[in-house]
């Protein structure tokens, strides 16, 4: 007969690992189409259109994401997690079947709806699975997973566009999906109960037509419209009356979509401007850098994925090396900092960057800039987390994601714009494989349009990471419990995890993109219970 004690000891690992494909989808999306637009753009409708294909994606994820956090606590988290990976996989197939640009941004925008979901719903029902003493085990197989689709993406993206076709960039996701819907299905039991509560739906409502209109006054001002058109003055008009009946919803909404209550705490407010500023400026980097890489260098696809890994590599070891730090220690005030400074002085750095810069130094360069956003992407997870009460761990890593996803959105379409004027006068319908048969002096005044472009961008990013050099003074310095508690006190903390406030709560890992919600706060799920 199996005891109580034991049966909640079982670690479902089939359901675990198909949640983990999941988290893949969505890491692997977020990197694998950068090397791959290019040639969409060149083929379906030109650069200027690129920060959309980037941006609807963006957008509706970070509206999307508490969406789908709060109809997985209210109606079930299995079947809304199921949910989420099905309107993924519905939109990565009609992405590959686009035929015009304005087609593959609406695709796109669908398939981000799902791809809200995929993190969100993956670590909600860890938290309701999983005991606190069994995490460990868990982060294992994200540590073994999250990797590879981070830092493969890129590469991944090239080689199929090259070998293939740019479609297959998209429709890789097909199999992944389905295994993720199939071993959840049958590999995850949860206990569904209805909870009566209401979902924010005009905070969500408010919060997309904010970010709609701040992303298209980034896009158009100063180079569609005018800054004083009255096309730019009215957007300004609309994201600032939105932004502010958001706020007033917030206040009075049942099951808010971001509670007020978390910005209390100054730590807590810092880390996300942080978040917002780094998601900004890691956006734009990741998405022109390989237009500078295919149309300047003349590298392939396959090529400019490679040429960028050590930025991604940077990113990832040093996010690894900080949460160690962190949880060792306790303390976390220099990392920001050490983030800001380094993540500028990248930036400056590829500013260096010209027609005939060695390709093994532009690459080089990128691990500078790679090594700053990892600084500050750990560092503001772990501040978040830890300024949290333990109540609110599952809306503070939704709120971190929301905030870093809405800052790629609107950097991207601004920065983006800074790109896009910068090729004013050049052919904007090439595609890299078009660009190599045109004739010498046209490839030279391309290459020379494509990096001065993106050195706009960099200026850009190095401006971003600057305010966040700026910002991060201000974190305040309050050292975190360094050793895990007695078993069964529940007022001590794991390292990394929120400081101590009366309540046990999951700690925040150096490879999750959110902390999972403690399994002991009230949820709308629970562990169906096992056969003896």
């Amino acid at each position: 007969m199996t005891t109580p004690h034991e049966t909640e000891a079982r670690i479902p690992y089939l359901g675990i690992t198909g949640l983990m494909l999941g988290i893949v989808l969505a890491t692997l999306d977020g990197t694998i189409v950068g090397t791959a637009l290019p040639t969409i753009v060149g083929e379906l409708g030109g650069l200027d259109h690129l920060s959309w294909v980037v941006t609807s994606y963006l957008l509706t994820t970070a509206v999307a994401t508490p969406l789908w956090g709060k109809i997985g606590d209210l109606y079930g988290r299995k079947g809304s997690y199921l949910a989420s990976v099905a309107v993924f996989l519905l939109g990565s197939v009609l992405s590959g079947l686009a035929q015009s640009m304005g087609q593959l941004i609406a695709f796109r925008a669908l398939q981000g709806i799902g791809a809200g979901g995929l993190m969100v719903g993956a670590f909600a029902l860890i938290g309701v699975l999983v005991a606190p003493r069994d995490s460990a085990k868990v982060q294992s197989i994200s540590a073994a997973m999250l990797p590879v689709a981070f830092v493969g993406g890129p590469l991944l993206g090239g080689l199929l566009t090259d070998h293939l076709d740019w479609r297959w960039a998209f429709y890789v996701n097909v199999p992944v999906g389905l295994a993720a819907l199939l071993i959840v299905g049958i590999g995850i039991h949860v206990r569904t109960e209805r909870i009566r509560a209401r979902v924010d739906w005009p905070g969500a409502l408010l919060l997309t037509l904010a970010i709609l209109a701040l992303t298209l006054l980034a896009s158009w001002a100063g180079t569609t419209y005018a800054w004083t058109s009255p096309q730019i003055l009215g957007l300004a008009v609309v994201s600032a009356a939105a932004l502010a009946l958001f706020v007033r919803v917030e206040r009075r909404a049942e099951e808010p979509v971001i509670p007020p209550r978390l910005f209390r705490s100054r730590n807590f407010a810092l880390a996300q401007l942080l978040g917002f500023l780094v998601g900004a400026g890691m956006l734009a980097a990741m998405n022109y850098l390989p237009q500078y890489l295919q149309f300047a260098r003349g590298q392939s696809s396959t090529a400019s994925g490679m040429l960028l890994l050590p930025l991604m590599l940077g990113m990832l070891v040093v996010q690894l090396a900080t949460g160690r730090a962190i949880g060792r220690t306790g303390r976390y005030r220099a990392y920001p900092i050490l983030g800001g400074a380094l993540m500028t002085v990248g930036a400056l750095a590829l500013l260096t960057l010209d027609v005939d810069t060695p390709t093994a130094v532009a690459s080089a360069l990128t691990l500078v800039i790679g090594a700053g956003m990892g600084f500050l992407m750990q560092s503001t997870l772990l501040i978040t987390m830890s300024s949290a009460d333990p109540r609110d761990m599952g809306a503070a890593g939704g709120t971190v994601t929301l905030v870093r996803t809405i800052g790629g959105s609107l950097g991207v379409a601004m920065l983006g714009a800074v790109f896009t004027a910068r090729l004013a006068g050049a052919d904007t319908r090439l595609t890299p494989a078009q660009l190599k048969e045109l004739p010498t002096p046209v490839r030279e005044g391309f290459a020379a349009a494509v990096t001065n472009g993106l050195h706009g961008v960099l200026l850009g990013t190095a401006a971003l990471a600057a305010l966040a050099l700026a910002a991060s003074w201000f974190v305040r310095e309050i050292p975190l419990p360094t050793r895990q508690g007695a078993s069964g006190d529940p007022r001590r903390t794991a390292p990394g995890a929120a400081p101590d406030t009366g309540s046990e709560a999951a700690p925040a890992t150096a490879t999750s993109p959110e902390a999972p919600p403690s399994p002991h706060r009230p949820t709308a799920d629970r562990p169906a219970p096992r056969p003896s």
